[in-house]
């Protein structure tokens, strides 16, 4: 590092520490099927972000799509982490000629004022979390939607607002996707080892975190092939609002900037007290995602669906899903 750039000389060592910090804040990231497919290695003034191909889910998601933009979300959560301590940092992703599986690289650059902003997003990453209830509050103000859509654009990711007459054709793709998926036992077996008993400690998702009995909603959310023990009311997702993240091409990198969008969307979202569901299931299938896509016009192309509104009692009996100690997510060298 240039230490000319730096404040003064143990700003080095600060540096490093932060960047332990940021990627401790990015194990909070929400993931598919909570497999947090990320590894970071940490070196003096780098923080490089890793595909961990262990935890890409062959069946469910063959072209490491999903485990991709999960990754983006904890480099997003990372970025905020350095803004909110007053470091400026440039980020390389996909660098050129680097292993596969290298997705980004976060080089320090020197002090920088403290991001208000940042700092209340950093606040709001170990508050955001999954709640599969259904959504009985008041529907979403629309500054509220505006300012989420304003996070998710800023990150070079469009955000699409589902009018009320995609919702039927939103909520029959997700039934075929999830109908075909359950039809396959190499699905189920995948599925039954990230949410049963034997899932790997600090990842999957625990009963806690699903539905006692199925939901009365129009758009039907993730079926995990059994109930949990997350109670659920008689209320229906009438007040919901469901949004599309997009982008120009359908590529890795396109995947990487819509996770950091997701990350950005949920916690502008957390701050502003709306809950917000990820429903993956219409993209896991090339037949559903591509009715996603006919529903923009074809101008782009879907890359996560996610349901927004507010909960009676939001944050109460919604335990948080287990996260992997940092240990096992940080390689410093």
């Amino acid at each position: 590092m240039d230490t000319d750039a730096l404040t003064h000389p143990t700003d080095t060592q600060v540096a490093t520490h932060a960047l332990g910090e940021a990627a401790a804040a990015a194990g909070y990231a929400p993931s598919i099927h909570n497999t947090q497919p990320w590894r970071w290695r940490l070196t003096t003034d780098t923080l490089e972000l890793h595909l961990v191909p262990d935890r890409v889910l062959p069946v469910t998601d063959p072209d490491g799509r999903l485990a991709t933009l999960s990754c983006g979300v904890a480099l997003h959560h990372a970025r905020v982490a350095l803004a909110a301590q007053g470091w400026a940092a440039t980020v390389n992703r996909l660098p050129e000629n680097a292993d596969r599986e290298l997705l980004a690289r976060i080089h320090v650059e020197g002090r920088a004022p403290v991001d208000l902003q940042a700092m209340r997003h950093l606040q709001a990453i170990p508050l955001r979390h999954t709640d599969r209830r259904p959504v009985t509050g008041t529907p979403v103000d629309p500054a509220d939607l505006a300012a989420i859509t304003a996070a998710v654009e800023a990150q070079e990711t469009g955000l699409h607002t589902l009018r009320a007459d995609q919702l039927l054709e939103l909520a029959a793709a997700a039934d075929h996707a999830q109908r075909s998926e359950a039809a396959d036992p190499a699905w189920q077996t995948e599925l039954a080892y990230w949410t049963g008993a034997a899932r790997p400690p600090g990842t999957g998702v625990p009963d806690s975190a699903i539905p006692d009995h199925t939901r009365q909603t129009t758009v039907p959310g993730r079926d995990f092939g059994h109930p949990g023990s997350l109670p659920v009311n008689a209320g229906h997702d009438k007040a919901a609002v469901f949004v599309m993240l997009y982008g120009d091409t359908d590529q890795p990198l396109n995947w990487l900037r819509a996770g950091e969008a997701l990350s950005a969307g949920w916690l502008t979202a957390t701050t502003h007290g709306i809950s917000v569901v990820p429903h993956s299931a219409p993209i896991e299938m090339i037949a559903t995602r591509q009715a996603m896509r006919a529903m923009i016009a074809s101008i782009g192309y879907p890359y996560l669906l996610l349901r927004l509104g507010t909960i009676d009692s939001a944050g109460t009996g919604t335990p948080r899903t287990p996260r992997l100690p940092d240990d096992q997510i940080i390689d410093r060298t």
